[in-house]
């Protein structure tokens, strides 16, 4: 396999493309301009909220496809391209399944904005990092708009203080493990590789010619796309078994020395 082959790069944004304070670096919008310039199209990937990636990513914001939502939502700078949302009842199911266990908030994340609840002043100032339009809510069950996602957190573990409960929701729907503290509720089509797919055929590039980076469960379906997967060091195990290989972590610029050796090998 050669780098100079590659003209689709995808990049995960929390513990990939982003360090431990949630920025990307000076150096990755340089070598976005060096890709743009050598026509390697770059896709940024995440649970994210549209919005939320949209302030992450500002200089180039207006130029991007962006998938969010783990998928259920992409758009191009002209259109929208996938929104998925969950089936009827869902929404009712998943409060259902959390419903008096401690530490565990939900949000309802639409296109437009995410929906949390009132009572829980502290989460709010979490949940503002990864959605920036919000709307706070006293009963959650009441909302009446078509959902993409429902996400889940607690402040400790995910793994184990979420997952063991929405888990027999699987198959019906789709239940992921997105990160050391969220789980994500979706539409059994609403995920990363999903929308990719969808992406690498409109834009004619096979998996041969795409590279993907990524850090957890909900990057496993995208990063089957590419020939180029790397794992983050951060990563977690099932993710480092997953990808054909591995760079170093989020916080010593795991995706920046790639991409480097990238435009290093490009023509």
């Amino acid at each position: 396999m050669e780098l100079n082959q590659v003209k689709l790069v995808i990049c995960d944004m929390d513990g990939t493309l982003l360090n431990s304070k949630h920025e990307a670096s000076p150096r990755f919008f340089e070598q976005y301009q060096e890709m743009k310039a050598r026509g390697i199209t770059f896709i940024a990937a995440s649970g994210r909220q549209y919005h939320s990636m949209r302030v992450k990513l500002a200089p180039i914001a207006d130029e991007l496809i962006i998938v969010a939502e783990n998928g259920a939502f992409a758009k191009s700078p002209k259109k929208v391209l996938v929104s998925t949302y969950v089936p009827d009842g869902t929404v009712s199911q998943v409060l259902t399944a959390i419903e008096g266990k401690r530490n565990i908030h939900p949000v309802l994340c639409t296109p437009e904005a995410a929906y949390v609840r009132a009572d829980s002043p502290t989460f709010r100032n979490v949940m503002s990092e990864f959605y920036s339009s919000h709307n706070a809510v006293d009963d959650l069950s009441k909302v009446d708009v078509d959902v993409l996602k429902i996400a889940l957190y607690n402040e400790e573990s995910s793994e184990r203080h979420i997952y063991p409960f929405t888990k027999h929701l699987e198959g019906e729907l789709k239940v992921k493990v997105s990160g050391v503290n969220w789980v994500d509720v979706s539409h059994p089509d609403a995920h990363k590789g999903y929308a990719i797919s969808m992406i690498q055929k409109q834009l004619g590039v096979s998996k041969a010619e795409t590279m993907v980076f990524g850090d957890y469960h909900n990057d496993l379906e995208m990063l089957a796309l590419a020939d180029f997967s790397f794992a983050m060091g951060n990563a977690h195990p099932d993710i480092v078994k997953a990808a054909n290989f591995q760079t170093t972590n989020n916080d010593d610029f795991g995706v920046e020395r790639v991409l480097e050796r990238l435009l290093e090998a490009q023509p």
